[in-house]
């Protein structure tokens, strides 16, 4: 029978106990972690957040019986007075290793169902079964470490910012819709029917107004709502560190997170050497295929393409003569792969969107190549020596349009330094990727779309270009990269009205448009509006990494599943019908 707390206090947690309280008494309250009854003796572990402790039963035995009942889960307050370990016992594994309780008096303050799956070890067990029963995951021993890791990380950045002269300020969460590339989600108003409530994708515009208001040091630890497809690190809402500055410059942003990044960092015992790397938008797709390069493997991509100008080869000729290129990088080591493991490469390839894949190796001297015969050994050769291909390395090329080459070569290069295990899980790699496009051109739409937002400002040397050649402008714009994982994104802002509706403008934005979804921000700017510029830090996407985790999931306590569902508490659900009249909706069929 369950037995009240009465007025028992926690005198220890469960992994404070050290060889310095021997002969004091405790009181212990936590979970049932494990029992062994060895009849005249039982032995039970009994766990909180904090760590487990071993208790001893012996000479009671009412009490030994009593304790032989426990089982794992059940909740327990222990009475007893801490022992040294004999020698040979001593577990140095445990931060209670040299030490056990004797008990005297334990309550049985709750029994528990058997879980559905081991709590005390990592045991794997599906996703979905997870979420269902996340309140028994979190207490698993990973999961208590994550979320404490998200703590500290959470308050050593507020920390941070205060030291740094920032004032937090929260935001709405009922606010007015104003698309920003993903689709709101809407709240109906009761009280004003036919009419919506927007959740905030982000608080950029209210941040912008902050710096008009003179707060001139704003952030914010922020939840945030996108109605988007999801993937492992992408949540339906979502946690952001938002700030801005008055009166910035990019590198003033960058020198206000790079030392934030160094504390973070310094929590796992890890450092982040300052300056981080800079690497324009158009350098990290020729290089690396992506805007988000994980610099902790080489395999450089190259233009390849002055080899094979005159080649017999018509694939990478006429790649060439139609203005593309042949690009390529070399994988170290790999000139031993079998003929299967080159097949498999060039399968993914075109997986991956590649008209095809051109290996070549010259393991003891002589090139071999499905090309050679074509392309002719000269002209291997030389490709080899421009991409730094060794004896012991394979060379890999593609043909085509630069990016376009360049995006497969990315995705191969990732693939392979996977499936190599090249990515050390203890190397940590930033850099800042600046000068992205204004604009990208959406083909299907005839018209052009921010890349970032509409609120960025253009780079002052390409203000010229906007009505022009708007696809030759660059954005003041910049996202911090940590392995390969875009963990933050920011950029100065326009302050100006007239630059502001000239971008509205060719964006397609009329202004009656922009009246309807920007009308509070454009009457603002017209009232002394500062330059300024910010950034916003994934503190999700950063918290994973920080805790080697692939997945935003396993740092957020209750976080939905790819299908945007809460499998815990059955939402998204249906509602009263009540409900559905007093907003005057009307559902379809």
């Amino acid at each position: 029978m369950n037995q009240p707390l009465g007025t028992l206090a926690r005198a220890h947690s469960c992994g404070g106990l050290t060889a310095a309280d021997v002969s004091h008494d405790v009181v212990l309250l936590g979970w049932v972690d494990r029992v062994r009854d060895l009849g005249s003796l039982v032995f039970i572990d009994v766990r909180d957040r904090h760590g487990i402790t071993q208790i001893v039963v012996r000479d009671d035995e009412s009490l030994i019986a009593e304790a032989g009942r426990l089982r794992a889960e059940f909740v327990v307050a222990v009475l007893g007075h801490v022992e040294r370990r004999s020698p040979e016992t001593i577990n140095p594994k445990m931060k209670t290793g040299e030490i056990e309780v004797a008990a005297r008096e334990i309550r049985l303050l709750n029994d528990a169902k058997t879980p559905p799956f081991p709590i005390s070890d990592e045991t794997p067990v599906s996703e979905d079964t997870r979420l269902k029963y996340r309140y028994l995951d979190l207490r698993r021993p990973r999961m208590q470490r994550n979320i404490a890791l998200r703590h500290r990380a959470t308050m050593e950045i507020r920390r941070y910012f205060d030291e740094q002269g920032f004032l937090e300020i929260e935001t709405p969460m009922l606010t007015k819709s104003t698309p920003e590339g993903a689709r709101d989600y809407l709240v109906p108003s009761r009280v004003h029917p036919g009419e919506f409530y927007a959740l905030p994708q982000s608080p950029q515009i209210f941040k912008q107004i902050l710096m008009i208001s003179g707060m001139d040091r704003y952030f914010q630890i922020v939840k945030c709502f996108r109605d988007e497809d999801l993937r492992a690190d992408r949540q339906p809402e979502f946690t952001q560190v938002d700030l801005e500055i008055s009166f910035a410059t990019e590198d003033l942003v960058f020198a206000t997170i790079e030392p934030l990044m160094e504390r973070v960092m310094a929590m796992i015992g890890r450092e982040a050497p300052r300056p981080f790397l800079r690497l324009p938008y158009s350098e990290a797709i020729a290089r690396y295929g992506t805007d988000k390069p994980d610099l902790r493997v080489g395999m450089e991509i190259r233009n390849l393409s002055a080899p094979f100008a005159g080649s017999d080869f018509s694939i990478f000729r006429d790649a060439v003569a139609a203005g593309g290129e042949v690009r390529g990088f070399a994988v170290p080591g790999a000139a031993s792969y079998s003929r299967r493991e080159l097949d498999e490469l060039v399968a993914q390839a075109k997986q991956l969107g590649a008209s095809g894949l051109v290996w070549a190796r010259a393991p003891e001297g002589t090139i071999q190549s499905p090309a050679l015969k074509a392309a002719g050994e000269g002209a291997l050769r030389l490709a080899m020596e421009s991409a730094g291909a060794g004896a012991p390395d394979l060379l890999v090329m593609a043909a085509g349009a630069h990016e376009a080459a360049s995006k497969v070569l990315g995705q191969l290069r990732l693939h392979i330094a996977r499936r190599a295990n090249m990515l050390d899980p203890q190397a940590f790699a930033f850099l800042w990727v600046v000068d992205f496009p204004m604009f990208e051109w959406l083909a299907e739409e005839q018209r052009y779309e921010f890349m970032h937002h509409p609120f960025t400002s253009p780079m002052e040397s390409d203000v010229g270009l906007l009505e022009a050649e708007p696809g030759r402008v660059r954005a003041r714009a910049y996202d911090l990269v940590l392995n390969g994982s875009e963990i933050a994104g920011g950029s100065i802002r326009i302050h100006d009205q007239t630059l502001q509706r000239l971008i509205f403008k060719l964006l397609g934005i009329s202004d009656e448009d922009a009246r309807l979804r920007f009308g509070f921000f454009l009457d603002a700017l017209e009232y002394g509006t500062p330059p300024h510029g910010g950034i916003a830090l994934g503190l999700d996407r950063t918290v994973a990494i920080l805790c080697g985790e692939s997945s935003i999931r396993d740092v957020i306590a209750f976080p939905k599943t790819a299908q945007a569902v809460d499998l815990m508490a059955g939402a998204p659900s249906t509602v009263d019908s009540r409900q559905i009249r007093e907003l005057k909706l009307r559902l379809e069929p």
